[in-house]
C-alpha cells in the first residue's frame, strides 16, 4: 500500500555488517523531489570510510574466510533468501523508493519485482560457473578454473536505485566477490535498507558494504583504490571517462561502464499507427524520461509524420503528472533541482533553435521538480535536443524518408546504447537491426530488458555488459592450469 511517510530505519554507513557513523561525522540531506524538502540526513562517506569498507571486504575475501569457503550452492541460497526478504518488505521498499526518487509507487513496485527476478536469475548461476578441459600438446593435461576477481567497487545511479543495485550485486555475489557499493547521493535510502536485508539473509560480515556519499569524494576513492580489483559504474559518460582515468592511474583495475545514450526509435510507415505512438510514448516518458536507453530520438517516416505527431502530442497531454503516491499517477518529479533545471534549459533550447513545441514545454505546477510531458516536432539532427541526452520527459520527433537514410542518421552519434524500430516488414527490421550501432535493438517493442540477456553499449555508451551470462564474465578471472602427464591415452 502506498504511504508517503514510510519509516526510515537506516541513515548510517553499512560496513562489516554494522551500521556506523562516518569517520568525519558529516551528514548530507536527501530531498523529496515532489516537495523540494529534506527527508532526512544521511551519514556521508569519504575516503576514510571507503578505506574501512575496502578493508572489511578484503578480509571477507581472504583465503580461508567464511565467504571463500562457502559452497557455491549456499551462495545461491543466500541470494534467494535476500530475494524472499525483498518480497516480504516490498511495500516498504517501494514507499522508500518513491519518496526518495519521485517515481510513481506502482513503478517502484514493478522495479523491485524486476530486482527480485534478477537475484533469482543469478542465484541459479552460483554453482554453474564452469571451467573447461583443453586438449593440449606436449603431454599436458590442461584445464581452466574460473575465480572471482576479489573486492569490487560498485557505483550506481539514482534513476533505478534498487534495480541498479540488483544488477550489480547479482553477478558479483554469484561469482563470489565482495562488494563496496556507493549509491547515488540523491537516493541512498533503499540501498541502506537492502544492506540490512543482506545481513538478515545471512551474508557474512564484509561481503556487502554500502557507503553513501558524493562522487568526487566517496566515488573517486572507490575508483582509485588499489585494493579494489574491479569497478562497475552506471551513470554519465562524462564521469565514465574519469572512472577509466582513475583506474589507469592506479592499479589498472577492471572497469565496467554503462553510460549515456541518445537512442533512436524508428517508425516506418507500414506500422499500426496507434500501436507505434504508444510504444514511442512509453519509450521516452517511462520513468519521467530518466532512462539511459530511452528512445529519445523518434524518427518517423514522412508519409505518416503529421498524423503521428498529432497523436503523440495528444497522448503526452493526457499523461497524468503529480503525486507519486496517488493511484494512477504516471509521472512524478525529476529527481532533483539540477536535473529539473537542465530539462527546462533543454526545452528552451529546442524552442530557440526552431523546433515546434507540440505539447508541454514548461514546468508543471508550482512546487516540486515536475516537468510537463513535452513533445517537439520539426526537429533536425543538428539541434541540441536531438544531439544531447536530456534525461527528462521530452520527445523529439524527426522526419525521414528511406531506410538507408535513417540508418546513417541513427548512427550519427557518439552513443550506442539502444535502438528500436517499428515495422511489419521483416527484411526492413533485420536490415536495421544489423546496421544500427547499438548494444540492444528492439523490434516492435522497446526497453525489453530481462535478466537473461546482456545489456550494454557501443561507442561512448560504455564498456562491458550487465545482465545475462556476459555480466558474470565481468567479475571472473580465468586461470589456466596445466599438469604434466607421463603418457598419453
Amino acid at each position: 500500500m502506498a504511504n508517503s511517510n514510510p519509516k526510515i530505519r537506516y541513515t548510517q554507513l553499512f560496513i562489516n555488517n554494522e551500521f556506523v557513523n562516518s569517520v568525519s561525522g558529516k551528514k548530507f540531506p536527501t530531498v523529496n523531489p515532489a516537495t523540494e524538502k529534506p527527508i532526512i540526513e544521511i551519514s556521508e562517506a569519504d575516503k576514510a570510510d571507503v578505506e574501512l569498507a575496502v578493508s572489511a571486504a578484503k578480509k571477507a575475501f581472504a583465503r580461508g574466510s567464511e565467504w571463500r569457503k562457502m559452497e557455491p550452492s549456499q551462495r545461491g541460497r543466500l541470494m534467494i533468501k535476500l530475494a524472499d526478504l525483498m518480497k516480504r518488505d516490498i511495500e516498504h521498499l517501494a514507499n522508500l523508493e518513491s519518496l526518495d526518487n519521485g517515481k510513481a509507487y506502482e513503478d517502484s513496485v514493478f522495479d523491485i519485482n524486476c530486482a527480485i527476478d534478477t537475484f533469482h536469475y543469478y542465484a541459479g548461476w552460483a554453482d554453474k560457473i564452469h571451467g573447461n578441459t583443453i586438449p593440449s600438446d606436449c603431454g599436458f593435461f590442461t584445464m581452466t578454473r574460473k575465480e572471482p576477481v576479489g573486492v569490487v567497487g560498485q557505483i550506481i545511479p539514482w534513476n533505478y536505485p534498487i534495480l541498479m543495485l540488483a544488477w550489480k550485486w547479482g553477478p558479483a555475489l554469484a561469482a563470489g566477490c565482495t562488494i563496496v557499493l556507493k549509491p547515488a547521493e540523491q537516493t541512498p535510502l533503499t540501498a541502506l535498507e537492502m544492506a540490512a536485508l543482506a545481513k538478515e539473509a545471512g551474508f557474512p560480515a564484509g561481503v556487502i558494504n554500502v557507503v553513501p556519499g558524493y562522487g568526487p569524494t566517496a566515488g573517486a576513492a572507490i575508483a582509485q583504490h588499489n585494493d579494489i580489483n574491479k569497478v562497475a559504474f552506471t551513470g554519465s559518460t562524462e564521469v565514465g571517462h574519469k572512472i577509466m582515468e582513475y583506474a589507469a592511474k592506479t592499479n589498472l583495475k577492471r572497469v565496467g561502464l554503462e553510460l549515456g545514450g541518445k537512442s533512436p526509435l524508428v517508425v516506418f510507415d507500414d506500422c499500426d499507427l496507434d500501436e507505434a505512438v504508444e510504444i514511442a510514448h512509453n519509450a521516452i516518458f517511462a520513468n519521467h524520461g530518466q532512462n539511459c536507453c530511452a528512445g529519445s530520438r523518434t524518427y518517423v517516416q514522412a508519409g505518416i509524420y503529421d498524423a503521428f505527431v498529432k497523436k503523440a502530442a495528444d497522448m503526452a497531454k493526457a499523461r497524468k503528472v503529480g503525486n507519486p503516491f496517488v493511484a494512477g499517477t504516471q509521472q512524478g518529479p525529476q529527481v532533483d533541482k539540477d536535473m529539473f533545471e537542465k530539462v527546462l534549459r533543454m526545452i528552451e533550447s529546442g524552442k530557440k533553435e526552431g523546433a515546434t513545441c507540440s505539447a508541454g514545454g514548461a514546468r508543471f505546477g508550482t512546487q516540486g521538480y515536475f516537468v510537463q510531458p513535452t513533445v517537439f516536432s520539426n526537429v533536425s539532427d543538428n539541434m541540441t535536443i536531438a544531439r544531447e541526452e536530456i534525461f527528462g520527459p521530452v520527445q523529439t520527433i524527426l522526419k525521414f524518408n528511406t531506410l538507408d537514410e535513417v540508418i546513417d542518421r541513427a548512427n550519427n552519434t557518439k552513443y550506442g546504447l539502444a535502438a528500436g524500430c517499428i515495422t511489419k516488414n521483416i527484411d526492413q527490421a533485420l536490415t536495421f537491426a544489423q546496421a544500427v550501432e547499438a548494444g540492444s535493438v528492439w523490434i516492435n517493442c522497446y526497453d525489453a530488458v530481462v535478466p537473461q540477456a546482456p545489456f550494454g553499449g557501443f561507442k561512448q555508451s560504455g564498456t562491458g555488459r550487465e545482465l545475462g551470462e556476459d555480466s558474470l564474465k565481468e567479475y571472473i578471472e580465468v586461470k589456466t592450469i596445466s599438469i604434466k602427464v607421463q603418457s598419453k591415452n
